[in-house]
């Protein structure tokens, strides 16, 4: 094992099938107003290089920037100094398959207000279960 993967931890991947047409989760997922629904408030633009913020409540804003975008498929985008986040979208029989990739994450590095990776991903990990599922309700509802 290599020095640079010693302090790798596994991404967070949460995935979910929404019994709705891709072209409506890709609404939620790539755009401000849908993103502020399931998500956070944020001044989100689905351009490729756009920087936008996350407004993280007590943390503050966190600066984020597309990175990759490819409607209604794909977008990654990075979260604060660290985080990659990834929304896939698939389109399946039963309606579309959601798959968040959360990622970044170094054992060795702590976050911009001074906390673990470690620590971090593991509430963020389960976090992320109820954010999602916020996502589909919506969607859905």
């Amino acid at each position: 094992m290599s020095s640079e993967q010693q302090g790798v931890l596994a991404d967070v991947v949460k995935e979910v099938t929404i019994k709705a047409p891709i072209a409506k989760v890709w609404e939620a997922v790539a755009t401000a107003e849908g993103i502020a629904a399931w998500f956070m408030p944020n001044n989100f633009e689905p351009i490729l290089g756009h920087e936008f913020q996350l407004n993280a409540g007590p943390f503050g804003h966190s600066p984020c920037k597309v990175l990759e975008l490819d409607p209604p498929n794909r977008l990654v985008f990075s979260w604060d100094k660290d985080w990659t986040v990834t929304f896939q979208l698939e389109e399946i029989d039963e309606g579309t398959k959601f798959k968040l990739i959360h990622g970044g994450w170094d054992a060795d590095t702590a976050t911009a207000f001074g906390e673990k990776h470690a620590v971090v991903r593991e509430r963020m990990a389960g976090g992320w279960t109820g954010i999602v599922q916020k996502l589909v309700r919506m969607v859905e509802g």
